[in-house]
Parts: C-alpha cells; structure tokens; sequence
C-alpha cells in the first residue's frame, strides 16, 4: 500500500513509533517517486542501495532506541555539498567524474543524526542562477507547472521537497538560491547567518556570500536542521564561535516585535499585484497578533545588485581558478600544450553563464579597474551593512516579498541577464550582509503558483526569525 505523503520529520517519527512505517518503507515510497518524476530532473543521482543500506542501519537503531534525532528524515543534497566516496559536479562539466574524498561538515552532521541521504540534487552550474537553467545536466522544472523554471540556483533542491521526492534537502544560498526557489516551490528556505553553518565540503561560487541552509516543508524541521548543522568546526576558521540555541524548541513567539517591511516590496511597479496582495495580507496579520508593523525605506537598495554581482563574479573568478583540467575533472581531448589545455578545458567545460560571471570578474579585478569597480563595490558593501545595522537598531525584523513575480517560463529571460539578476532583488541584501532570513509560502496567484514571503533578521537572530516564521505557516495553514 503506498505510503501517505508526509509533510514533517514529526509526523513521521510518530509513525515510527507507533511502527506503522519503517524507514525502509520510506526509502521505497521517496525512490518510487523520483522514478515516477524524472522528467522534473530534481536529481542528478540516486544512491537508491545506499539509502535502503543506511535505513536498515537507522530501523534497528530506532527498535533499540539509540537513533538521532533526524531517524526518518530522507534528505537529498544539493550537488555542491562533499559527500565521501559520491560524485560531486556542482551541475557542470569541468568535474565529470570527480569522486569526493571527503564529506562536508553540515552533510556529516546531519549523518551523525541518522539522516537518510537518498541522492544529489540538480542545480544551476556552480549555483550561478536564479532558474536552474544552467546546469550541464539540463533544466529542472517547477513540479506545479513544468513550463516554469523552478528558481535556481537551488532549483533541484526545492523540487524534490515540492514534489514529495524527499522530506528534505540541503542547499546553498548566494544571494537567494535557498530563499528564491522556495518562494517559486512553495516550499520554506532558510538561509543563516553568515558563519553561523561550516562551509567545508562546499564548493565554493562566492566565499563571502555563501552559506548553507535547509529546504523543509515546515519550520520545524527547518529549525532542528540549522540548529544540528550550527556550530564551530575545526575546518572552517570563519565559523562562528558563538553558542547555538536550541532553535527547534523555542517556536514560539512570547513577546511583541517590531517589524519594518521595505516600501519598495510592496509599492514598486514591478512588484506582481497578487504578490503585493499577499505580503500586505500577511503583514496585516502581524498587525492583528500585536506586533508594530511600520513601511521602512531603505534607499541604497538600488546599489545591492551591482554590487553583489561585482563582488560575487570577482570571487568566483578566483573560486573557479583552481578548475583548470590539470588535477582533478574534465580535460579537453584537444590540447596540445600547457596553454591550450587550460584554454580548451575551461572553455569547454564551464557553460555560458559561468564563464560570463568569471570573465566579469576578471575584468573588476583587473589592475586597471580594481579601484573602480572592486574596491568601489566593497565600500559599498559597507554602507549597506551600516544601513542594514542602522534598520536593526530599530526593528527586530525586516519583511518583504521574496521575488517581484512568481515562477516564469523557462526560457523566458534566458536572453537577457540582467533581467534574470532582477530576481535576486529582494534576497541579495541578507548575503551582502551576513543576515539570516527565511522564505515561507504565502499563498498562490490566480494560475496557482506559489508566493513567499521574506523575513530578515539582524545577525544570530535566527530565533525571533524562525518563531515568527512558524507562526506565519500556522496561519498560512489555517488559511488553506
């Protein structure tokens, strides 16, 4: 008999309890789905005998009652994140065939909590865009509507949640790649504070932008992955030293906030109507429960693209240096000498976006235009934390629409970048920052396709965060 769908770790471990279900029985049920929805492309491999192995392991921990605290959970991880002895590509062809030989800190922490990796998931090429257009494995589609991209660059990763292919996945967030297809998946995505996850065993896009962070239908589990994820390792020296909290426990919200939403998110032209509706409503609601809700203008806004984009494709030119067909991945056949291998095999093996990010930050950290564009983009970057850190003096959250529009078409802004940059408008500011914020669905526009809803937070304020979080998807619940 097929399993029903199961939208929380906690209803599953209560039917583990209650031995209505084995983890095995879950492993079958997720690996039936994703055979069921190959033509999403959610995932990239499946490690169908390795999940049915570990989940026999997890069953016979869990009937002697020394499993983890995530027994039940069938995770997929985006196909940037190190598991030992598993290919990574990060969704291009420069790492055809590369093996890892280590695992990622946050992978191996949830590991250690008898989570169930049942494979790795599609992505845009070195999590370079807003679509998972541009993966070398082909595009990923929205499981709502497969014309639609599902948001990048973790769009695998968000649709294997949509979908019912897994409980949960791991992805990575840049400048919204957690946040964005969440909003697109209806789905909730949780980026952390900068530091607050070890990046070992990530591969790198943008070093100082980067972090990982869950997809979860609920902000429980959301929350109890964070919180085993969080915390000092001895590979990462820009993880935080400061203590995690026990953010799975403390949900619930026991005090009146102040919450400043950006004007622009739901004044601006370019916000879709049924957007702007659905933030006003769910602001309006926060109104309702006590909280002070106030417009706030932020007027270097317009400044957070250009130079997030110059920052990110600077440090993803160096980042991507290292792939160059000498160690490790694709070498093109064609060269002849040292020169042409690494002209021919970077050329051939990196797709068209990635090698438009490297070339643009080539260009920025050129020595002719370092001071102009790199250096300009880094103070910058600094008056936006100043006036991010000058927001937060005043309100405990920050809210907004996570995107201007719901899910486009694939292919629709595949000709024009700087349209598909605009996606990124709302997120972006969290990276260039280093604060934590969440994307939970709220509500669908009249063609049924998912909205999210943003709430950002001043750093390692994950709590206030994730309590006000919950308590917006039980109204979302109550609503539907």
């Amino acid at each position: 008999m097929p399993l029903k769908p199961y939208e929380s770790l906690a209803g599953i471990q209560r039917d583990l309890a209650a031995g209505a279900i084995t983890c095995r029985q879950l492993v079958e049920h997720y690996l039936q789905r994703i055979e069921e929805n190959r033509h999403l492309n959610a995932f990239v491999a499946v490690y169908a005998d390795d999940a049915r192995q570990r989940a026999d392991e997890v069953d016979a921990r869990w009937q002697a009652g020394t499993a983890g605290r995530l027994a039940g959970m069938v995770l997929g991880i985006k196909d940037v994140l190190c598991y030992e002895q598993h290919g990574v590509q990060a969704g291009s062809r420069i790492l055809d065939g590369f093996v890892s030989q280590f695992t990622a800190t946050a992978v191996q922490r949830v590991l250690d909590e008898d989570v169930i990796i049942i494979g790795r998931q599609n992505c845009d090429e070195f999590a370079m865009g807003s679509s998972n257009e541009n993966s070398a494995f082909g595009p990923v589609r929205n499981a709502a509507d497969t014309s639609r991209v599902p948001g990048g660059s973790s769009g695998g990763s968000a649709v294997a949640v949509q979908a019912g292919l897994c409980l949960a996945s791991l992805g990575s967030d840049t400048g919204g790649s957690v946040r964005q297809p969440s909003a697109f998946c209806g789905t909730v995505g949780l980026k952390p504070t900068y530091a607050r996850v070890s990046r070992w065993g990530l591969i790198a896009y943008a070093s100082s932008f980067d972090c990982i962070g869950p997809i979860t239908h609920t902000v429980e589990d959301a929350a109890l992955l964070l919180e085993i994820m969080a915390g000092p390792d001895v590979f990462d020296s820009t993880v935080s030293r400061n203590p995690v909290p026990a953010y799975s426990q403390n949900l619930t919200l026991n005090r009146p906030l102040r919450i400043g939403y950006l004007r622009e998110g739901v004044e601006s032209e370019g916000v879709d109507p049924a957007i702007r509706q659905q933030t006003l409503g769910a602001l309006d609601w926060l109104r309702e429960q006590g909280h002070t809700v106030e417009p706030v203008d932020f007027p270097l806004l317009k400044h957070i693209l250009p130079t997030y984009y110059i920052l990110t494709t600077a440090e993803a030119s160096s980042n991507l240096s290292r792939f160059d067909g000498v160690r490790y991945g694709f070498r093109s056949p064609e060269a002849t000498d040292l020169e042409s291998l690494y002209k021919k095999s970077r050329t051939d093996g990196f797709g068209d976006e990635v090698r438009r990010r490297i070339i643009l930050g080539t260009f920025a950290l050129s020595s002719s235009y370092y001071d102009a564009y790199y250096t300009k983009a880094q103070q910058v970057r600094r008056l936006i934390k100043d006036e991010t850190d000058a927001l937060f003096a005043q309100y405990d959250l920050v809210a907004s629409p996570v995107t201007p529009t719901t899910a486009f078409r694939i292919g629709e802004k595949a000709s024009d970048p700087l349209q598909m940059y605009l996606a990124d408008i709302f997120t972006v500011q969290a990276n260039v920052v280093g604060c934590p914020a969440i994307s939970i669905p709220n509500g669908t526009d009249n063609e049924g396709l998912s909205i999210g809803f943003q709430l950002m937070a001043a750093p390692f304020g994950e709590a206030d965060l994730l309590a006000t979080a919950q308590a917006l998807t039980e109204r979302e619940g109550a609503l539907a």
